[in-house]
């Protein structure tokens, strides 16, 4: 195997099951259809692999992790494998008990997710009530000396509230404080109208965010994400396909990123009947946008060719219908008119309760 395609990451999908609702969530949208999930011995052969492959960081996510019974024995055998395991989560339905079995069994981190410093509008936006469990869960987890990012997914109705953010993070004493623009992908795009900010809110977010991230350096670190459709060019997603995550999902399917398998033609195997080396070295689906051959024009001569690998390729095809297409949230896509168009829709009033397009039953929260 060519070692600068080593993955460093394996990001573990545990589940689908949620107990929020949130109108930005990045499960799929026809969760009937999915299978059920993979068993504890499958995960943990995963995770062997996955450390004989060269990762050395494990994220459990879902979904909601928390909802899987075999957690902590999972924490328990990433330990063993000396995996840094970071718990992503909810922080819904914790309690301090578990919690402590969990930092006990080896989690390194957590990280915990907020909608809204505001409780009435937090537990809106996940669609039950949870915001005073999350609070309890932060207090829990740096009571434990638990590394603590506290993520925020900003968007038009909450990116008002960043300073307010800010201080939180700052009162539960989290040592990361992520302020992520969503990414216009899964229900996220359905509720793209309600959900884009304009460049306006950007620019004043992101200087609130550049601000705090000098004042409270070397006590938390402050990450401000830029949403895609404010960028000159785009990010390089994953790091570059296939190059340094991988993703498998509760089905057991082993992808580049979280939706990966939502585009058309791509063939990806599962860990349940394949090794995880082979399906990293082997996979059409892996090789398909891997390194620079693939890239079109204008990328495949851009500068930036090695920088970002011509963007996200599930954005190119969920927005444009090819995922061979640059990415048009670079400005000098062809099809960069898409996002110009997003844009000018953002300026126009908007009655945010009333347009959420919210999924129902199963969903995720932790993004």
């Amino acid at each position: 195997m060519n070692n600068k395609y080593r993955p460093y990451t394996l990001i573990a999908e545990l589940t689908y099951r949620c107990p929020l609702h949130c109108p930005y969530c990045s499960n799929p949208s026809d969760l009937a259809e999915y299978g059920k999930e993979i068993d504890t011995d499958t995960w943990i052969r995963v995770f062997q692999e996955a450390e004989e492959l060269g990762v050395i960081q494990l994220n459990l996510t879902g979904g909601e992790p928390l909802l899987r019974d075999d957690l902590e024995l999972l924490v328990e055998r990433a330990r063993r494998l000396d995996l840094y395991t970071n718990l992503i989560t909810s922080g819904v339905p914790l309690t301090f008990e578990r919690l402590t079995r969990l930092r006990e069994r080896g989690l390194d981190s957590v990280q915990i997710s907020i909608q809204s410093t505001r409780g009435a509008v937090s537990d809106r936006l996940a669609g039950t009530p949870a915001f005073n469990r999350k609070l309890d869960a932060m207090r829990w987890a740096t009571s434990l000396r638990l590394p603590l990012t506290l993520n925020v997914v900003l968007h038009r109705e909450n990116i008002a509230e960043i300073e307010e953010f800010i201080a939180l993070a700052e009162h539960v004493a989290a040592d990361r404080l992520e302020l992520a623009n969503t990414q216009y992908l899964g229900w996220a795009l359905k509720n793209r109208h309600a959900l884009l900010p304009t460049r306006e809110h950007i620019k004043w977010a992101r200087t609130v965010a550049a601000e705090a991230k000098t004042r409270l350096r070397g006590r938390m670190e402050v990450v401000f994400v830029t949403p895609d459709y404010y960028t000159e060019y785009p990010k390089s997603c994953m790091e570059g396909w296939g190059r340094r995550f991988i993703v498998v999902n509760p089905e057991g399917l082993a992808l580049p990123c979280h939706l990966a398998h939502t585009i058309p033609g791509l063939q990806f195997e599962r860990v349940t009947q394949h090794r995880l080396a082979d399906i990293w070295r082997r996979s059409s689906g892996f090789n398909r946008f891997r390194g620079e051959e693939w890239l079109p024009d204008p990328c495949r001569t851009c500068d930036r060719r090695a920088i970002d690998f011509g963007g996200c390729r599930c954005q190119a095809f969920h927005l444009m219908g090819d995922a061979g297409l640059p990415d048009p949230a670079c400005t000098l896509a062809p099809g960069h008119h898409v996002i110009e168009s997003a844009r000018a829709q953002a300026g126009r009033s908007v009655s945010i309760p009333v347009l959420f397009e919210h999924r129902t039953g199963l969903g995720h929260s932790s993004r």
